[in-house]
């Protein structure tokens, strides 16, 4: 009667048999304690011979020549060690990858094999794959490493931009965000090339945040692989939060919950009404020189101003400012009469200035203008409800962290939307 055979349909979590390793009781006429042979000459594969690479398209594949063995076990593992999942026949003909393969990457593949008695025979195959660098799909973490407010999100953005649920899953699943303390967190889509990550409610304070990638050399769809990305650490500061009431003309700021300061302001005026909602502090210019061209308004028209401006605080990329309006004082903490901007006197702008990071929170309530929108003009990530967030997620809204808990992402050009007074 034949002796019986068993075949495994799967190298990812077994290791191949050790050459040259006996049991402790000395030696031993089970086959499997012999010496493996070189089964070279009994198995083929489609790795490349000399400096040839590997189609990374094409999955791995060893195959048995001829009737004289078989196939027992494979393991391939990368250059990290990790295992690629596989599946073999039922005969042991024929072993072959069930996974994408990684571009750039050099895999060693270990297989096991008997021969017509039950001899154990062993081959260690290396193969590389070819590196499409041109294809290759990079990442920009923002913001820069560094402190900012409680506010401030973390951006991720791609090289190229990247179609279909299938792809998009694979390249968020591969940006890793880990914080201290760890906070239910997720990314979402803003658009094909821009990923944002933000908590369900503000950062803690003084946490640390890092984002990093583990795209490289991942197959995201055909022909485009993963590439590198710098990761990047933040940490956070302070809660510091700041609440313009537009109807009482009052800002209150808040650190870490308390009151520290009270300031008169003046917001929009009519037809120039401040924007409602949540902003995140983008960037400080101690000066600044506000044109109405820059913001449609036509030179000689009755509202135009070319103003030299002083402590100025950006929270939006269209112009929109916390600053100092000398011109105004009369009117801050009585009537609305900006063109969009939070004006206050030199003194507590001055202040306001000095006590304030990018990624503060500035918040905007009971004005008449439109609500501020998540993506195109700052941070407005807050505003988005969190259930609405999730579901920008590719990958079903799960969340990264566990317990509940810039260079921004883009740079504003000089030229750009200057801001009303």
């Amino acid at each position: 009667m034949p002796r019986s055979r068993t075949v495994l349909s799967s190298a990812l979590l077994l290791l191949p048999l050790a050459a040259g390793v006996t049991g402790c009781g000395g030696a031993s006429s089970d086959p499997l304690a012999a010496q493996p042979y070189d089964a070279a000459g009994q198995i083929a594969a489609n790795a490349p011979a000399g400096e040839q690479k590997a189609d990374p398209d094409e999955p791995l594949e060893v195959t048995t020549k001829g009737d004289e063995a078989r196939i027992t076990d494979v393991t391939a593992t990368d250059a990290a060690g990790r295992y690629i999942r596989g599946r073999l026949t039922a005969d042991g003909t024929r072993w072959h990858s069930t996974v994408p393969l990684a571009a750039g990457t050099r895999y060693t593949v270990r297989v096991s094999t008997e021969d017509g008695d039950g001899k154990p025979g062993r081959k260690v195959l290396h193969t590389e794959t070819r590196d499409n660098g041109d294809r290759r799909l990079r990442v920009t973490f923002g913001p820069d490493s560094g402190t900012y407010g409680v506010g401030q999100p973390l951006t991720a953005e791609l090289s190229r931009p990247v179609h279909g649920k299938r792809a998009k899953a694979l390249v968020e699943g591969a940006l890793k965000v880990d914080s201290s303390p760890r906070v239910v967190g997720s990314w979402h889509w803003a658009d094909d090339k821009t990923l944002h990550y933000r908590p369900r409610s503000y950062w803690p304070t003084h946490a640390t945040v890092e984002a990093y990638s583990n795209l490289q050399g991942l197959k995201i769809s055909k022909g485009l692989y993963g590439g590198p990305g710098k990761p990047v650490k933040v940490r956070t500061a302070d809660r510091v939060e700041a609440l313009t009431d537009a109807a009482a003309h009052r800002m209150t700021v808040r650190r870490n919950g308390r009151v520290i300061k009270t300031l008169p302001v003046t917001t929009g005026k009519p037809g120039f009404d401040t924007r409602n909602g949540i902003k995140v502090v983008l960037g400080k210019e101690a000066f600044v020189r506000m044109n109405s061209n820059t913001v449609g308004i036509a030179r000689g028209s009755s509202e135009s101003y070319n103003l030299p401006v002083h402590w100025a605080t950006r929270v939006t990329w269209s112009g929109e400012y916390v600053h100092a309006a000398p011109w105004s004082v009369g009117s801050q903490g009585a009537a609305n009469v900006s063109h969009g901007c939070t004006g206050m006197s030199t003194a507590d702008a001055r202040w306001f200035f000095q006590h304030v990071r990018v990624g503060d929170i500035v918040q905007v309530v009971h004005s008449k203008g439109d609500r501020m929108s998540p993506f195109d003009n700052g941070f407005g990530d807050w505003n988005m409800p969190w259930d609405k967030w999730r579901a920008g997620s590719a990958v079903g809204g799960r969340t990264s962290g566990a317990d509940g808990g810039e260079k921004a992402a883009g740079p504003a050009p000089a030229a750009r939307l200057r801001p009303g007074v």
